[in-house]
């Protein structure tokens, strides 16, 4: 019987062991990153991509002297730290740190009539559009429910096999535009019904 306990702790501590090892390997792996703002990005869609946190934003604004958070600047770099944090990136910083992979950055498709699109959506429409995007998915392009599909959640009838992301956000662009005229009028129909 003793030896059957001594067994199981053995087992169990190295188990934990294991796991341990798995979690500092998956800490240290993560590094800190230069983003590059491009057109159609704001800080709370790359908030949540790089932190997985929009409410951050004004507390993000606020330490970077930010009056307005939707208004960055194209090709302004900004540090993003394995601790989830957002600034200004220094020109030291820039130097000497990888680059981030962009947060619009497109996937081409061999049936995709175009392989890239740059959404025009901006300010209230832009927050409005990474929150239902962080609701539907997560924010991920390659999220699946049943016969939806992707960062916004689009039945696969309207993407017609083409899976990009450039396809995504022009789909996603156009159906919002029809049915609710704006992002805006979109998160309202959200958080009045659960889905938009």
């Amino acid at each position: 019987m003793n030896l059957r306990k001594n067994a199981l702790k053995f087992s169990a501590t190295t188990i934990g062991a294991v796991a341990f090892g798995t979690i500092a390997v998956a800490t240290n792996a993560s590094a800190d990153e230069i983003y590059t703002v491009k057109s159609g990005d704001t800080l709370s869609e790359i908030s949540y991509q790089y932190a997985k946190d929009t409410s951050m934003v004004n507390d993000l604004a606020k330490k970077n002297n930010i009056a307005d958070i939707n208004l960055i600047y194209v090709g302004q770099k900004l540090m993003i730290t394995t601790d989830g944090e957002i600034r200004q990136a220094t020109q030291q910083e820039v130097q000497t740190t990888p680059a981030a992979p962009s947060s619009n950055q497109t996937t081409t498709s061999s049936s995709s009539a175009s392989s890239s699109y740059t959404s025009q959506t901006s300010g209230s429409d832009a927050s409005a559009k990474a929150w239902i995007a962080n609701r539907e998915s997560g924010g991920s392009y390659t999220a699946r429910n049943g016969q939806y599909i992707g960062k916004y959640q689009l039945s696969s009838s309207y993407l017609n096999g083409d899976y990009s992301a450039a396809n995504q956000e022009k789909v996603a662009d156009s159906y919002v535009s029809s049915r609710y005229g704006s992002w805006s009028a979109a998160q309202s129909h959200w958080l009045a019904n659960g889905w938009y």
